[in-house]
């Protein structure tokens, strides 16, 4: 039995063969639950996509990187959080496969390939950890505050800004860190050397 893909992501397929796009494709749709599809003419069209939070991966034929070496390698620096999986179908020099993440053949199995993505994300870092640790300097002066039992007119009057700018910062503490209550923020807040007790 075949494990399907739990994970959430964007796929972007650069692949010039209609029928290999349309089996991969097919392949993916049966084994993910939660995955857009994209098909891009070329790897110039990796300038288009906007960045986002969610885990993304380039199925691409090695071939359409042959001559554009140099942009391939541009686009790997500038899209550090993708995953690039080679789709091969044919011999492919091995010094070029090196410079993907992953190789999947179309004569795998359903099971291999999906194993191979599977892998591949769940080794991905966690990307809104890393956003739970990016609070702003206005939003930790704001937890801060939270933490020592402020009310949001107290900190709106202390922090010198509007209650409406205190809500919206709890709001983005809140989603960043996926923390409500504000004793585990609290916990938070020292874990990750915000807040020392001393500032209570």
């Amino acid at each position: 039995m075949v494990n399907s893909i739990k994970h959430k992501f964007n796929i972007y397929i650069i692949e010039p063969s209609d029928i290999i796009f349309e089996g991969i494709t097919n392949i993916l749709l049966k084994y993910a639950n939660h995955i857009n599809i994209y098909r891009l003419e070329n790897i110039d069209e990796m300038e288009l996509i906007p960045r986002n939070i969610d885990k993304n991966i380039v199925l691409i034929n090695p071939n359409c990187c042959l001559g554009n070496l140099k942009n391939f390698h541009n686009l790997k620096k500038n899209f550090t959080d993708f995953l690039w999986i080679a789709i091969i179908y044919n011999l492919v020099k091995k010094d070029l496969l090196e410079q993907f993440d992953s190789v999947i053949s179309v004569f795998d199995s359903f099971e291999k390939i999906i194993f191979t993505i599977n892998d591949l994300l769940s080794n991905l870092p966690n990307q809104e950890a890393e956003e739970a640790s990016q609070l702003s300097e206005r939003e930790i002066e704001v937890l801060k505050e939270m933490i020592k039992g402020l009310s949001n007119k107290d900190i709106s009057e202390k922090l010198n800004i509007s209650i409406h700018t205190v809500v919206s910062h709890t709001k983005n503490i809140s989603r960043k860190t996926g923390i409500k209550s504000r004793s585990a923020l609290a916990i938070y807040a020292l874990t990750n050397k915000l807040f020392y007790l001393d500032e209570l």
